[in-house]
């Protein structure tokens, strides 16, 4: 047992550590300097939807009112009753200049209903500059030109954004919990894994020139893979290019509206992760020093020292939380709200838990499907939310 508790205390302390890393990396990435790209081609935006979501309207506005020269919205749709699509009517009457084409088509081409979507509505792309932009993003005016500052960097071939957990202010704490595992988990993880080489797609924000999607295999490639960020992103790099980073943050709204919903989304990143990396997943137990701090609370039977510790730990835990607060709030303001403290060991045991299940499911649900290891779907599920069933967000789809 001794060796065991200080085995988990070391743990802790290490977790300590690559949270203070994630706070430096963190200011380090706000203080890049930002350059005005050289030319601003024309874009356009495609934008997959499926189904209602808290803050849906105020996510798209952002993407009407982009600071942009020319640029093209595309919305696709697999169901003409989605209620989606009213939202996006009452956009276009609110912004009749803004370049808008509405694809409704219930074709699926494979397994991925989100790569199936952009299928369908590539067919209204009129620019070579494409950017696939979730639903739920809540976009910078400046977003199109940090992206296309990033693209014309010569020898890259995808540009991606990282994003941070927005909760809806109607929903409880169980956004607030989905926030903190983007803000303060995901967002400094891939900061770091940058300052050691990785250059991973991230699913939100993908800008790539048409012909560079080609020389990837195109869309109809993906459409049976689950990680399909992830595999383009691979496939980029194949072609000898490289997945730059815009040092645009783009805050992303966290819908599930309650644990059951936010249990199934986890997984699903959690699985998904797992298959393309399964080893580095287990290294991001590192990132939750207050599981291993609780764990050697547990393992030295209470002892005051341990207690201590554990206090010790979640002070800096905080510390880092806080300061990456502070900076995105510099940066993105009401968008960027603060971590609950009190939430934090929560969090930590949360994504711990979730990690370990992730190595004892192969099939996971997605969007109110069950879907197995090989991305086939299994059977149409039905998850409670409030007082209706099915998911409330199931946007991107």
């Amino acid at each position: 047992m001794t060796v065991l508790f200080d085995a988990a205390a070391l743990l802790s302390i290490v977790g300590s550590l690559v949270g203070l890393a994630g706070w430096i990396a963190v200011v380090r990435f706000a203080a890049r300097p930002s350059f005005a790209p050289i030319e601003t081609p024309p874009v356009t935006i495609l934008k997959p939807l499926y189904g209602h979501e808290p803050l849906l309207e105020e996510a798209l506005v952002s993407c009407f009112e982009q600071a942009y020269p020319v640029f093209q919205i595309v919305f696709g749709l697999h169901d003409q009753d989605d209620p989606a699509l009213a939202v996006v009517h009452r956009l276009q009457a609110r912004y009749p200049d803004c370049d808008v084409a509405i694809v409704v088509d219930p074709a699926i081409h494979g397994p991925n209903r989100k790569v199936s979507n952009l299928i369908n509505m590539l067919q209204a792309a009129r620019y070579d500059v494409l950017v696939i932009s979730d639903s739920d993003l809540h976009l910078p005016p400046n977003y199109l030109e940090r992206l296309v500052a990033e693209l014309e960097k010569p020898g890259t071939g995808l540009v991606t954004s990282a994003y941070i957990g927005l909760p809806p202010p109607e929903f409880g704490w169980q956004t607030r919990l989905g926030a903190a595992q983007i803000t303060h988990n995901f967002l400094p993880g891939v900061l770091l894994s940058r300052m050691f080489g990785r250059e991973d797609c991230l699913g939100s924000t993908a800008m790539i020139r048409r012909s560079t999607l080609e020389q990837t295999g195109g869309l109809g490639a993906l459409v049976s893979v689950l990680a399909e960020d992830n595999v383009l992103g691979q496939r980029v790099h194949d072609l000898g290019l490289s997945v730059g980073l815009t040092d645009a943050i783009v805050p992303a709204t966290v819908p599930e509206p309650n644990f059951l919903a936010l249990w199934h989304h986890e997984i699903r990143w959690t699985r998904t992760i797992r298959a393309s990396a399964p080893l580095a997943l287990a290294a991001s137990t590192l990132q939750y020093p207050l599981f291993w701090a609780l764990a050697t609370c547990v393992l030295s039977g209470g002892a005051l020292w341990s207690l201590a510790f554990f206090g010790a730990s979640w002070a800096l835990r905080a510390a880092s939380v806080m300061g990456i607060d502070a900076v995105l709030q510099r940066q993105l303001g009401r968008l960027a709200p603060s971590t609950p403290i009190w939430l934090l060991p929560a969090r930590d045991i949360l994504s711990v838990v979730e990690i370990a299940a992730s190595y004892l499911v192969e099939d996971v649900i997605w969007r109110g499907h069950r879907i197995d290891a090989n991305g086939i779907e299994l059977e149409r599920v039905v998850v409670p939310v409030g007082n209706a069933t099915g998911w409330s967000k199931i946007g991107s789809d």
